[in-house]
């Protein structure tokens, strides 16, 4: 037998339990206001903890979700980023971020040293 057609069975049993939509994604607008507010991760208490965490000197976040706060990029400068590789910077952030980057859906981190984005800063 195909193992295809076991998995096509499996999935005609699956159901989805109406006591555990905590974890489900947003229906609508509302709902993901909701869920952006209950996640307490704003671009605000990023950028404090960044600028607190790393000492960035220059702070940039953008809410890509649309609002409901479940998907940012980062643009972050730091003189902890020296002699660092883009892999060393991601996972000095991530780490200081440990508790929000959990909260929310995705995260993407731009890391420069202060020399870096003196060059490439738009003008």
């Amino acid at each position: 037998m195909d193992p295809r057609h076991t998995l096509y069975k499996n999935f005609d049993k699956l159901a989805v339990d109406p006591a555990n939509t905590g974890t489900m994604s947003a229906r609508s607008d509302d709902e993901a206001a909701q869920v952006a507010a209950s996640s307490g991760v704003t671009p605000e208490s990023i950028e404090k903890k960044l600028k607190e965490g790393l000492g960035a000197v220059y702070v940039e976040i953008a809410d890509l979700s649309g609002g409901c706060g479940q998907m940012y990029e980062a643009i972050i400068v730091s003189p902890q980023f020296t002699k660092k590789t883009t892999l060393a910077r991601h996972r000095l952030v991530n780490s200081t971020l440990k508790d929000e980057i959990a909260a929310i859906h995705a995260w993407t981190p731009k890391c420069h040293t202060p020399e870096e984005w003196e060059k490439k800063k738009p003008q």
